[in-house]
């Protein structure tokens, strides 16, 4: 009993502290490529020498992909609810990571000349937020900081795309240093116990 009253706490604070889930209603609705046009804008603004072709290609994409991995995850519900469902064993994928992981693999099979793909995590160090995952597109050379997040998570199976720094909800740091922070943390928990 106590722990599925903890877990039932959990889940309320999770929700409330979360950030990751908001609904769009009362936005005006777009067709599906009049977003893909938009995002297509995003990208070549990026800087001059990106290829258009590669822009709308990767935006394009981006918003395809999104729905059909919508569909193989068995998207149903806001993406905090879709957490819980996955972690529970009732839905197959459909975690952040899983997002970013699936879209990154999926944009560097076009093997861009212009583009460059990015992962990163918000909210790894942060125990009050749920720790968030994304692909970021760049122009060749540029940092994921100058770059647009990817990041279908967050709408549960409907593409967000912002630029990396104007997307103020997130800290997006590089997934390798987040991971390497990650793992010396673990080896120095390991040592002191082993020291303790």
């Amino acid at each position: 009993m106590f722990r599925k009253f903890a877990c039932l706490l959990s889940f309320l604070a999770v929700v409330l502290v979360s950030g990751c889930t908001t609904t769009t209603e009362g936005e005006p609705q777009v067709t599906r490529q009049e977003q893909v046009s938009e995002l297509a804008r995003g990208i070549r603004a990026l800087g001059p020498n990106v290829d258009p072709e590669e822009a709308e290609r990767a935006a394009r994409i981006a918003y395809e992909y999104t729905g059909q991995l919508a569909v193989e995850y068995q998207i149903t519900d806001s993406a905090i609810v879709h957490n819980m469902k996955v972690n529970q064993g009732l839905r197959p994928r459909g975690l952040c990571w899983h997002w970013a992981e699936d879209m990154e693999t999926r944009l560097k099979q076009e093997n861009f000349e212009t583009l460059e793909l990015h992962r990163a995590i918000a909210n790894a160090s942060n125990p009050f937020r749920l720790e968030h995952s994304t692909a970021i597109v760049s122009r060749r050379g540029d940092t994921m900081n100058e770059g647009v997040v990817l990041d279908p998570w967050r709408y549960g199976g409907e593409l967000h795309w912002a630029p990396t720094l104007e997307d103020t909800r997130y800290n997006w740091r590089p997934r390798l240093e987040v991971l390497e922070e990650k793992r010396l943390r673990r080896m120095k928990r390991g040592l002191e116990r082993l020291q303790g």
